[in-house]
């Protein structure tokens, strides 16, 4: 599969979104919603669940599947209140010393008028913050796409998955190629250039684990049951590891796990 075909695979409509993975890998799922602040974004999802006989935090950026969904839930773009509300639980998470665990799939952060008034990149900034320094595990998993900081936002943690075919980047390809290349048409250059894959990001050790994916993974036929079997066993065993701990140790280990990216012997 080629750089292109695996964007295209990653924007797949009939992948599943986070509510998928949280109606199928955890139970007992209490959403809560709102900042506290100015309103509650649809674009986000999140709450209190069980992972088997733990209470865990889950948060998820949540694009829908058909088009009235993707509408409600303004197509994965997070607005400032959306981060607000992921900071909320993830503050309340450390609290009742409950894990946190993310599922990203966002093209990025809402950029309208809106979401500027409303201090869009402040809100990203408080979640980087918070995130470095939150008392509890977490795990993000990147499920589709992983746009800028509107996924880094939900991606500061102890571990960050990555489903094999989903990306995660700075840009977007069809940005990267407009910006550098004066040419969108050569997206699939420039998804290259990038290494936002998940095996050029394994390598460079920005995430720790690639989560293969069965096949046909977004089509109507695609038996989801035993992915999502086997995804909810390795969370399971991960987050009982990190509960064991000392909460000191995990901040300093997440803090030089951010530290230690960008320096490498050679050029990839």
């Amino acid at each position: 599969m080629d750089a292109y075909e695996k964007i295209r695979c990653a924007r797949k409509a009939g992948r599943p979104t986070a509510k998928d993975y949280i109606n199928s890998i955890f139970t007992g799922f209490m959403e809560l919603h709102g900042d506290r602040t100015f309103g509650d974004d649809h674009a986000v999802v999140g709450g209190v669940a069980w992972l088997g006989d733990m209470p865990v935090t889950v948060i998820g950026i949540e694009k829908g599947h058909s088009l009235d969904e993707r509408v409600y839930r303004n197509f994965g773009c997070v607005l400032p209140e959306g981060y607000r509300k992921a900071q909320r639980l993830m503050k309340e998470a450390e609290k009742f010393h409950r894990p946190v665990i993310c599922f990203v799939d966002t093209q990025g952060a809402s950029c309208g008028q809106g979401a500027e008034k409303r201090g869009a990149g402040q809100a990203i900034a408080d979640n980087l913050y918070e995130l470095m320094t939150l008392k509890t595990p977490v795990i993000s998993i990147m499920a589709g796409e992983g746009g800028s900081g509107g996924a880094l936002a939900l991606a500061i943690a102890d571990e960050v998955w990555m489903l094999e075919n989903a990306y995660y980047s700075v840009v977007s390809p069809e940005a990267c190629a407009s910006i550098l290349f004066k040419d969108s048409s050569r997206v699939a250059e420039a998804a290259d250039h990038l290494k936002m894959f998940a095996d050029d990001l394994l390598k460079l050790e920005i995430i720790e684990k690639v989560i293969p994916e069965p096949e046909n993974f977004g089509e109507p036929e695609c038996a989801l049951e035993p992915f999502m079997d086997e995804l909810k066993m390795a969370l399971g065993e991960r987050i009982s590891e990190l509960m064991n701990v000392p909460e000191q140790q995990l901040v300093l280990e997440r803090y030089g796990r951010y530290r230690r990216i960008g320096k490498y012997e050679d050029i990839v």
